[in-house]
């Protein structure tokens, strides 16, 4: 570890001795659990993940009332927002995880509650920097990049209903299936783009030479990849309910089922990073966005661009009927939404 690396860790250790006396001291007695949970899990230990008993015990206030549960989400938020040490900050962003994981429903509503209502941010960490030492400086960019990945993970789950790998996610799993054909087009577009989102802010995940047998690192991950499963599934069962619905697609609807299986498999290599284990899985998950996209071709003809569904896809009596775009025209597609760059796509 070296002498600054020793030196480091004595001073984390100081201070979270002195922030634990502080808490027993100022703390109000019905907080002071809590408090102490909180500081124990969030330790400045740049090697050690959050002891999970800590957080247990964090989670427990999940249980009781609403105004317990937002004491404590507000509790962490502030332990987040105050810290400028990225192993505290890093450990604040597993607690949430946790909570999203495996907290109760009245603890996760209380997390989602402000960015859900347009309030303060508390996961908008992207000016973080720590710069006491190298490790803590490439372990900034994982604070970073790890709160916008939450955010991205909450967003989405709003979308869907449920937390993805959630310990609920099992029990929606099957109403999801149920409810899925009765899901319109755009609904499932809608909910197909936010997983295709989580997998692309997922390969944004740093690259860093320090953290690499980070145990720190290795937590994050472990839930990450989790999520990313989940994540892979959720679009195998919406891209395999749009081999049904090929021959009804509207032109603007199309478009954006292409550009949303285009932005996929421009993640697939990254992507195999952390599918090694499940190689045929994923090239069944694979082969099927192939082919689902693969139903609807883009061409150009003669400056203009023209959409078909294949024979073979829909059936000569069903067959998507042609859409062409002239040069010079602008698509805005019917969720309000523009291209995948967020302007209007142009045909020249």
């Amino acid at each position: 570890m070296g002498h600054i690396g020793k030196l480091r860790e004595i001073i984390g250790l100081i201070k979270d001795k002195v922030s634990q006396s502080r808490a027993a001291l100022l703390s109000k007695p019905s907080n002071l659990s809590l408090r102490l949970a909180l500081l124990r899990a969030t330790t400045h230990d740049a090697f050690t993940p959050p002891n999970h008993k800590h957080i247990d015990t964090v989670l427990s206030f999940g249980h009781s009332s609403r105004a317990t549960a937002a004491t404590a989400i507000d509790a962490l938020m502030d332990r987040l927002q105050s810290t400028r040490d990225s192993s505290v900050a890093l450990k604040c962003l597993i607690t949430v995880h946790h909570i999203i994981k495996r907290g109760s429903f009245i603890l996760q509503d209380q997390l989602t509650v402000y960015p859900a209502s347009g309030g303060r941010n508390y996961l908008k960490l992207s000016n973080f920097r720590d710069n006491s030492s190298p490790l803590s400086w490439e372990l900034s960019s994982w604070v970073r990049w790890y709160a916008q990945y939450i955010e991205t993970l909450l967003s989405a789950s709003r979308i869907l209903g449920f937390f993805l790998a959630s310990s609920s996610c099992a029990i929606e799993k099957e109403k999801q299936d149920e409810t899925m054909a009765t899901l319109t087009n755009n609904g499932l577009l809608v909910q197909i783009i936010s997983l295709v989102g989580l997998l692309e802010e997922i390969c944004k995940r740093p690259d860093s030479l320090h953290t690499k047998d980070s145990k720190l690192v290795d937590e994050i991950m472990v839930f990450v990849c989790e999520d990313y499963f989940s994540a892979i599934n959720g679009v195998s069962i919406r891209v395999s309910e749009f081999r049904e619905r090929l021959s009804g697609l509207k032109f603007g609807e199309s478009v954006e089922l292409v550009c949303a299986l285009t932005r996929l498999e421009n993640c697939k290599e990254k992507m195999s990073e952390l599918s090694t284990r499940k190689r045929a899985v994923m090239e069944s998950f694979w082969a099927t966005v192939s082919e689902i996209k693969g139903g609807v071709r883009t061409e150009r003809d003669e400056g203009k661009l023209v959409i078909r569904l294949r024979r073979e896809m829909s059936g000569e009596s069903s067959r998507f009927p042609e859409r062409v775009l002239r040069s010079g025209d602008s698509v805005r597609f019917n969720s309000g939404r523009l291209g995948q760059d967020g302007v209007p796509i142009t045909i020249f």
